[in-house]
């Protein structure tokens, strides 16, 4: 199963936004760019709202006989792990095997050391790129080993336990390391890849963790030139391993850009046709704020009802924000008080939603606090499921749009 050059993931966390999502694929292909929409969902989201693996590809499917999507589509079961992989093996044809655990705990000399004897040429006589001005040595080679040996092996578990059942050559396999303490280097994404291609994982994408700060909902935090810099050497070792380890040809970058993530998608489309390359962008969480943003305009009791979920969101911060530490910066005196919030019309609280750095409205720290309160909405249970249904009419616009001209537009049209 092969993953097309460009590919998009979907985020959907109620399953409500399919076709709306998809109107926007369906829109990009009309425009001149063919792009496969990859719907993900972690195992974490489901337990958060109470679904099951088998309803994205519901959903999936459903969209695609609707809109009548040309090309293929996939299902990925998001993040998970040995624990975790089983529910979704029958449904999803896409895997994002997460290892960022496993980064970290050193293997045993032995494994170290035979890895560096298979290897370390490739740092001592032959130049992997992105080591331009950089010594790299043997040793290196058995620290950079040291380190993500035991995540290669787990990632080696995880894809054999699907391949058991689904059989090989017959899903797509991704390797995530973006959430892990610190970026890693074009160096060692090269040895990264190593280390996978010896495990034999036909890896068709890897989501490493770049530099700067990917968090939740809002735009890069950043120096933009190191970003570059980094994504352009991570693209040159991504060439070089498919020609000297043997991996997939679709070899590509997945990007988990945690949505919105605006000013790196025109240097990124610049690199990527410097290089004929391809990428994935994961753009998680877009469409839950999207509806949040529509029930707001919708007004009446929908804008009660998001104006409660924040209500809540404030009073549960901790619980909310705690798993996604690493990739959120609220400060919570600039987050609104929810008596404020209470009085606000729609537009005044779409406003302050909306990710328009233009806009003196517009509040990152409430952006941020949102984009992880969707449990809340989840615990309100057919009360929240009930409002997307009466105002699709002003959710599904917006969650095309924001897709179309926000995310895919400047990537993958204006490249």
């Amino acid at each position: 199963m092969i993953l097309p050059r460009y590919s998009l993931g979907l985020g959907d966390r109620f399953g409500r936004q399919g076709r709306a999502q998809l109107a926007a694929v369906v829109a990009a292909q009309v425009l001149g760019v063919d792009l496969a929409p990859v719907w993900n969902k972690s195992h974490r989201e489901h337990v958060i709202t109470g679904t099951q693996p088998a309803a994205v590809r519901a959903e999936a499917d459903a969209a695609v006989t609707a809109l009548g999507l040309r090309g293929p589509y996939f299902v990925d079961a998001d993040h998970v792990t040995l624990g975790t992989v089983d529910p979704f093996i029958a449904v999803s044809d896409y895997f994002t095997l997460d290892v960022a655990d496993f980064v970290g705990r050193p293997a045993p000399a032995a494994q170290v050391d035979a890895f560096v004897a298979r290897y370390g040429h490739f740092a001592t006589k032959r130049k992997v790129p992105g080591t331009e001005g950089e010594a790299v040595s043997a040793a290196d080679v058995g620290a950079i080993a040291g380190r993500y040996l035991l995540a290669a092996r787990e990632a080696a578990a995880i894809y054999r336990r699907i391949a058991s059942v689904k059989g090989t050559g017959n899903f797509v396999t991704e390797v995530s390391m973006d959430e892990t303490d610190s970026p890693q280097t074009s160096v060692e994404l090269f040895f990264i890849l190593a280390a996978l291609a010896e495990e034999r994982v036909p890896v068709q994408a890897i989501a490493p963790r770049f530099v700067g700060r990917f968090n939740k909902g809002i735009d890069y935090v950043g120096d933009l030139a190191r970003f570059e810099e980094h994504f352009r050497a991570c693209l040159a070792v991504l060439a070089f391993a498919v020609q000297e380890l043997n991996l997939p040809a679709t070899l590509k970058l997945s990007v988990h850009s945690g949505s919105d993530k605006f000013s790196l998608y025109a240097p990124m489309a610049r690199i990527l046709r410097e290089h004929q390359a391809g990428v994935h962008l994961k753009t998680s969480g877009t469409t839950w704020l999207q509806e949040v943003e529509g029930l707001a305009l919708a007004g009446g009791e929908a804008l009660r009802l998001v104006q409660e979920i924040y209500t809540q969101a404030c009073e549960r911060i901790e619980e909310l924000s705690t798993p996604y530490a690493a990739v959120l910066d609220i400060d919570r005196s600039r987050l609104p008080h929810p008596d404020t919030v209470k009085k606000w019309s729609g537009e005044e609280y779409a406003a302050a939603l909306r990710h328009d750095e233009g806009s003196p409205a517009y509040n990152p720290h409430f952006r941020q606090l949102l984009h992880v309160a969707f449990k809340v909405a989840a615990e309100m249970g057919p009360a929240y499921l009930q409002a997307l249904d009466a105002h699709a009419a002003v959710i599904g616009p917006l969650v095309t749009e924001n897709l179309l001209e926000k995310h895919i537009r400047p990537l993958f049209l204006d490249a």
